[in-house]
């Protein structure tokens, strides 16, 4: 079979569907299809919250038939090919539909397979990861009797570069009201340099750092898992390279500390050559994540797997009918839904203008993203940030009686567990630009 369209998206995520929607508002004319396989939608910035029981996971979740805009036909298949020089992409059912344009918002492939071990462990016993599986999470913290409790990232990009700490303060509260913090240490390893990029943001987590005991390990990158005997194996380097993680140090002054350990605890670790076993009683991790493989193998991918766009225009760097945006585009800012909303106007305003035969737009994409970090049950930071890591906070905030976000406050909590959501679902889903 072959179809042809005035513009193809891939993906029906948070991208997919808000670039979507704005195109068919301005565009009403124009025929547009979403290639998009799953059956259900899912709002993941409040996994997090379920992870601690502080949400209802089937809240985060509706079926994506009921977002996929009017009048946008749903082509419920799976990308495989593309073919940019004859405007073409081929699914794995080996349909085959053309386009005038095509915006490329596949989102980000969870990689558990990049560390040894990882496949067998994720999801069970005590390893957790609330970006697989949130209600697990919640098991592991409710059952934790106390010891090592370990929490760490991988030196790939991830979604939300905040989301492995949110987890970690939240578990902390938890732990207290349990009981079982006065006999628990809690472990953040990183393959980072800092606790965060954003200076303001990164002095109020160290304060929350200190006030919860929390050891932080730098230069930690995770390498191996042992489930059977929980240990998480580490080399511990000082040339790790991170791509597009926010923790990443870019600027020497940001250091906060030149030495491995900060607030050291001495758990049980085992050396094993340049290898470090840190031995957990619980564990919870982002696990290693890359872009999708039919991206990564496709003509529209850089040299690291990544959709090669320009980071102002998002337009695609040879195929200037592409244009690419989300966590799969090679932008060097954090993947954040945040960052999305931004992203989609640049994208539908360049299109539009492009169909009409005029040239790109003015505006152009500053890197914006944004992280609510939750720091304990009913308070929250708002890290708000471009591609120069500047604190870029949002001044309708002030609507809110919020004058500084990078402070722990209860109105930026009720802002992520009801605000954000409602604001998801009833304007960004239906192509409102918030």
């Amino acid at each position: 079979m072959e179809k042809h369209f005035d513009i193809l998206v891939i993906g029906g995520g948070t991208g997919g569907i808000m670039t979507a929607a704005q195109l068919k508002k301005k565009l009403a004319n124009k025929s547009i299809g979403i290639i998009e396989p799953a059956d259900y939608h899912y709002y993941q910035p409040a996994w997090t919250l379920v992870g601690a029981d502080a949400y209802d996971f089937e809240k985060t979740k509706r079926p994506m038939k009921d977002l996929i805009p009017s009048g946008v036909d749903w082509i419920k298949e799976a990308a495989d090919k593309f073919e940019p020089e004859s405007n073409k992409v081929i699914t794995t059912a080996g349909n085959q539909y053309t386009y005038d344009f095509l915006v490329v918002s596949p989102g980000i492939k969870i990689a558990p397979e990049l560390v040894e071990g990882l496949p067998e462990a994720m999801d069970k016993g005590v390893v957790c990861s609330n970006y697989t599986d949130p209600k697990h999470t919640w098991e592991v913290l409710k059952n934790f009797k106390g010891g090592t409790a370990l929490f760490t990232q991988p030196a790939t990009p991830i979604k939300c570069g905040g989301a492995p700490q949110k987890i970690m303060y939240l578990a902390d509260d938890y732990f207290r009201k349990s009981g079982v913090r006065d006999k628990s240490e809690i472990i953040f390893a990183t393959p980072g340099t800092i606790i965060f990029g954003v200076k303001p943001i990164a002095k109020t987590l160290m304060e929350v750092v200190d006030r919860k005991d929390i050891n932080l390990r730098f230069f930690h990158k995770l390498v191996k898992v042992d489930a059977k005997n929980q240990i998480a194996w580490f080399e511990v380097t000082t040339d790790v390279e991170i791509g597009g993680c926010v923790v990443m140090d870019k600027d020497k002054d940001l250091k906060i500390d030149e030495h491995i350990n900060y607030n050291y605890k001495d758990v049980k670790v085992t050396k094993d050559g340049n290898l470090y076993g840190i031995h957990y009683d619980m564990m919870h991790l982002a696990p290693p994540q890359s872009a999708p493989d039919f991206i990564r193998n496709s003509p529209l991918a850089n040299e690291a797997g990544w959709v090669s766009v320009d980071k102002g225009t998002l337009q695609h760097t040879k195929y200037k009918n592409v244009f690419g945006l989300g966590d799969a585009a090679a932008l060097p800012t954090a993947k954040t839904g945040a960052a999305i909303r931004k992203q989609v106007p640049i994208v539908v305003e360049n299109i539009s203008r492009l169909m009409a035969n005029n040239p790109l737009g003015s505006k152009v994409y500053n890197g914006y993203s944004s992280c609510p970090l939750v720091t304990g049950y009913g308070k929250m930071v708002l890290a708000e940030f471009d591609y120069d890591n500047n604190f870029t906070p949002d001044p309708k905030l002030k609507q809110m009686f919020i004058s500084d976000s990078s402070k722990e406050l209860w109105r930026l909590w009720m802002l992520k567990k009801y605000m954000l959501p409602y604001l998801y679902w009833n304007k960004m889903m239906k192509g409102e630009d918030v």
